[in-house]
Formats: C-alpha cells, structure tokens, sequence
C-alpha cells in the first residue's frame, strides 16, 4: 500500500469512528462533512437530502447554493446524466467525466447557472438510502467538487467504503416511519421487545408463528434494521409508540387492530 492510500485508509476509518458513535444526526453532520472532504479532497461539498425538507443542502464551504442556483438545478436538474445517477440510477461512487466529456458537461443549462459558479470543474458524487422521512424512503447525495484535477480511482476507492457506511449510520439515525408499522406488527415489536420467542409471541397474540415471522418481515424495512435483534434494540431506543396506559399485544381502537400500512 502506497503512503497515500494509507493516510486515505487512516482518514476513511476515523470517518467511520466518527459513525459508529453518532447518537444524533443533527449533531453528527457538522462533524461529519469536514472529514468527508478530507477523506475525497476536493474544494467544496454538497450533502442533499431527498425528499427535501425545505431547509436545503447542506455545504462545505456553508453558503455556496445560492437561492437562484438552487432555483436554477430545480429547473435544469432531470437533464444531467449525474443528477441521473445518483436520483434514479443505482447512486454507486461516479466521476462526472465517465458520462460525460467535458464540451457536453459545459452545454449543460445548469453548467452557467449552478456549476461554474460552484467551482465544480470535477465532480464525484454518489447517493445511498437514510431511512425514512414520514411515510416515505429517504436517501442522501453527496457530491464533492474541484476546480483543477480530476478524481482518480483511489478517491472512488475511498467512496466505495465509505458509502455503505454512511448509509448505515442515516439509516440508524433516521427516526423510525411509526406510522408505516400496522399495530398487529406494533403488538409483535413490543413482546419480541421484551424477549418473547416467536412461538411465545404467537400464543400470546392467538396467531402462527408463521405470521409473526412474516410481520416481523414486512416489520424490518419499516424500521430501517434486516433481524430481530436490531429490530428490537431500535423498537426500544425509539419509544414503542403505544397509546398511553395501553399493553403489549392489547388489542386498540381501530379498523379491525390495524393502522394503515404499506
């Protein structure tokens, strides 16, 4: 290993650090994208959030969006094969020169009006999943830009490690979409919760223990977490939701002990 990608390797693991110990997203991002550009040198940094939630991207440098810019990419946004990539397409680590050149980049409506001014010659972006945002999936875009010298493969190296990271951690951090969990899988959280098995679980619910399995499935994805164990730690961590005063797996008012689900 050269010198150079051990101190990206050294940079990309205290970024890690960094994530494993974040209690709070509000708190974790003013941390977090100063040692993002550190670890993909470039001159400034572009963290965006979808679904926007009125505050827009944030930036390192702070300020550089401008709201004519950002009225600007709105506009010109679903011309550009990046903005493609990292909305639509599947959001792994990308240069913008693997798709396009840099005549074809410059032609673009939003080049004059967001780019150039951003100072974003050079671009690599990516995007990953955040959780949820109320009822709906939430993910992040991240770009870094420079004036002067492309990335190179050590820098798309650095993001590819650093992506499945960072998309834990959101997803971790993202409040959990309670409002996407029926109550029938709500009753099931709180006693696995408590420990139940799933056998424990469905006698206490008068249902199989193949229908617990199966809301606890449908259950995972809600909450952001792929087992049981994690299921049950964020369940916890979160608050259950319940009504005040109301048991675990007590049936509650509504259509037929459900809320509306997926």
């Amino acid at each position: 290993m050269t010198g150079c990608a051990e101190v990206g390797l050294r940079r990309a693991l205290a970024v890690a650090d960094l994530l494993i110990d974040a209690g709070d997203e509000r708190t974790l991002l003013p941390a977090l994208l100063p040692m993002l550009l550190d670890v993909l040198p470039g001159d400034s940094l572009v963290w965006s959030v979808r679904p926007y939630d009125g505050g827009g991207p944030l930036t390192v440098p702070g300020g550089l969006l401008t709201r004519d810019a950002l009225a600007a990419f709105a506009r010109d946004r679903d011309a550009d094969p990046l903005v493609a990539h990292t909305t639509t397409g599947p959001g792994t680590p990308v240069l913008r020169s693997d798709l396009q050149s840099r005549a074809e980049f410059h032609a673009l409506a939003a080049y004059a009006d967001v780019y150039r001014p951003l100072g974003a010659e050079h671009q690599l972006a990516m995007a990953f999943p955040a959780g949820w945002a109320g009822d709906e999936p939430r993910s992040v875009c991240l770009a870094v830009n420079r004036r002067r010298g492309d990335f190179r493969d050590a820098d798309r190296a650095a993001a590819e490690l650093l992506r499945p990271r960072l998309a834990r951690a959101m997803r971790r951090l993202a409040p959990p979409a309670r409002d996407r969990v029926t109550r029938r899988e709500a009753a099931v959280l709180d006693l696995l919760a408590r420990g139940l098995t799933d056998r424990q679980i469905a006698r206490r619910l008068a249902i199989s223990p193949r229908t617990v399995e199966k809301h606890l499935e449908h259950a995972y994805p809600k909450l952001g977490v792929h087992g049981r164990v994690d299921a049950a730690v964020t369940w916890l961590s979160a608050g259950d939701g319940r009504r005040p005063g109301a048991r675990p797996g007590a049936p509650q008012a509504g259509d037929g002990g459900y809320s509306r689900g997926l």
